[in-house]
């Protein structure tokens, strides 16, 4: 329920505050006053498209507050996900349209899109305009229309099937896609394969080619490396029978017993003598070492070499192939096994999603079935609660038919076609509303839908503009009448032009134009008593002041009391 809008710069509208609340709120005005900002306003805080062009003249943007109360948790849970909050059943909407034509929303405090304006707008409003009219004549809005009044079962079923058709229609696209592309993926098997033999064959493994370069950098320079160890060893350790042949370690060796000798009679000689020691057994090892190492590259040759050179080239080619080293090539061969599982299991894959088609087909059909009687059951008591509704809206030899035709054709939403028929009197052919039915008739029609409707899927706030057009004289107050009694479980706005609706509504508004100043600035006013009265009157006979006009006003206001 709106229970405050405030309205500021929207076209013709300074600065309103509409207090709404619950129950049955009317809205006049004169023309040109801006009664159809109202509307327009509201349908802002639904999130509808924005215009510039009604930013108000000289003002830099517009805006709309909405005070909302809700007790759906739905709707705090959406709420909650923007970001914003309901604080003790209120939740504040606001939409602001500059006029360059940048448009924010705000939802119980947070930013958001202004897209989420109209997913909650779902929950919370029903606006009924003549826009509306026309897509009730519509074969989807007829459809809706009917699977509201179907209640929750109707409901359940409906959802049930959307799921199926959706399921179904995802794996026929998939089988589809498989059998179509079934030569184009047999090719890309036969090629994977050939590509992981040839990986196979090579096995590569993670750091050969580093560990095969350094080998081949080795082998390649195995003299030079024999001569300048061997030379080395000599230097250290040498194996001559010369006597005259010195080598470090005997060199060393000699400076540790001239240094024994006289070490007893100066303790300082003793560091160095340990020092030399030290050395000694370090060029003991270094020999030791550099001899193993000539006798290891005795052993290798250029057939080693040669092995080397061809395993690494025969690494080089898969890397030029599948990747930059032996990981990638190792990684590229796994996804490829996989992906190779894949392919060769087409047939088996294609079969099974067959198998679950016809499942998911026959599923679907099955719902169809039962949605078509749900709604023909639903159709019948339809047809009979809006007829009676009809007969009290001044028109009382129609009769409205709800046709559901099953077609072969299963659609997003089953496999009906609904149509809303009239007839308009005894004995004529009921036709679709669309061709049969007048201005006027078409906002009976609706309206008498909406109270119907409203009994099994209430909507919390229903907003009319100028439900009643095209009416006049009794029609008028029975519409009035039915507005009111839809107010009895919803909110109801409703701008109109006619006296004989509004004085049914427990809540008077006036939309008030002031031109002056050269400029025109509308606001809004809540009426009662003789104010009321008068503009009761001025919507009679376009006199707030005639006597006749005055009495015909109380009348009617009377009604509303009995």
């Amino acid at each position: 329920m709106i229970d405050e809008l405030r309205i500021r710069d929207l076209g013709v509208i300074a600065d309103a505050t509409l207090p709404l609340g619950p129950g049955f709120t009317a809205i006049t005005g004169e023309t040109g006053a801006g009664k159809t900002m109202v509307v327009s306003a509201l349908g802002l805080l639904m999130g509808e498209r924005s215009d510039a062009g009604a930013v108000r003249a000289g003002a830099a943007q517009a805006r709309v507050n909405g005070l909302i109360h809700t007790a759906d948790p739905a709707v705090a849970e959406l709420v909650d996900e923007l970001g914003g909050d309901v604080e003790d059943g209120e939740l504040v909407l606001s939409r602001t349209v500059s006029a360059e034509g940048r448009s924010r929303a705000s939802v119980g405090g947070a930013s958001t899109p202004v897209g989420s304006l109209a997913k909650l707008a779902e929950r919370l409003f029903a606006v009924h305009g003549q826009s509306e009219q026309l897509r009730l004549r519509s074969a989807a809005a007829q459809r809706d229309t009917l699977d509201r009044f179907g209640g929750a079962e109707l409901g359940g079923v409906l959802a049930e099937y959307r799921a199926a058709h959706r399921a179904r229609r995802e794996l026929a696209e998939r089988v589809a896609e498989l059998t179509a592309a079934r030569d184009e993926r047999a090719a890309e098997a036969a090629r994977l394969k050939a590509e992981l033999d040839e990986i196979a064959a090579v096995d590569p493994q993670p750091g050969e080619d580093a560990e095969l370069t350094a080998r081949i950098d080795l082998l390649s320079n195995v003299e030079a490396l024999r001569s300048a160890t061997a030379e080395a060893h000599e230097a250290l350790a040498t194996e001559s029978d010369d006597p005259m042949s010195r080598d470090a370690g005997s060199l060393i060796d000699a400076a540790v017993r001239e240094l024994e000798r006289v070490a007893a009679h100066d303790e300082r000689l003793g560091t160095v003598l340990e020092a030399l020691r030290s050395v000694s057994f370090q060029v003991a090892d270094a020999a030791r070492e550099l001899a193993a190492y000539v006798d290891d590259l005795d052993v290798e040759g250029p057939g080693e070499l040669a092995r080397a050179n061809q395993r690494l080239a025969a690494l080089n080619g898969l890397f030029r192939l599948y990747g930059v080293d032996a990981a990638a090539v190792i990684e590229y061969s796994a996804h490829g096994a996989v992906r190779l599982t894949e392919l060769e299991g087409d047939d088996e894959l294609i079969g099974e999603l067959a198998r679950q088609l016809d499942d998911v087909t026959a599923q679907e059909r099955s719902l169809a079935n039962r949605l078509t009687e749900l709604r023909t059951a639903a159709a019948a008591r339809l047809s009979e609660l809006v007829t009676v509704e009809l007969r009290q809206l001044a028109l009382p030899d129609a009769a409205f038919t709800v046709l559901v035709t099953p077609l072969d054709a299963l659609g997003g939403a089953g496999a009906d076609e609904v149509q809303l028929l009239l007839s308009p009197h005894p004995g004529a052919t009921p036709r679709p509303i669309a061709k049969s039915a007048s201005g006027g008739e078409l906002s009976r029609v609706m309206l008498a839908l909406e109270v119907v409707v409203a009994g099994v899927d209430p909507v919390p706030t229903f907003v009319f503009d100028e439900v009643d057009a095209g009416v006049g004289g009794a029609a008028a107050i029975e519409i009035g009448r039915r507005l009111a009694r839809l107010a009895r479980s919803s909110q109801v706005i409703v701008v109109t032009h006619l006296a004989q609706v509004a004085a049914f509504a427990g809540n008077h508004l006036q939309v008030v134009k002031d031109s002056a100043g050269g400029f025109t600035e509308s606001s809004c006013r809540r009426l009662d008593g003789d104010e009321r009265l008068a503009e009761m009157a001025r919507l009679l006979s376009g006199l707030s002041d005639s006597e006749s006009a005055l009495e015909h006003a109380a009348e009617l206001l009377a009604l509303r009391e009995e």
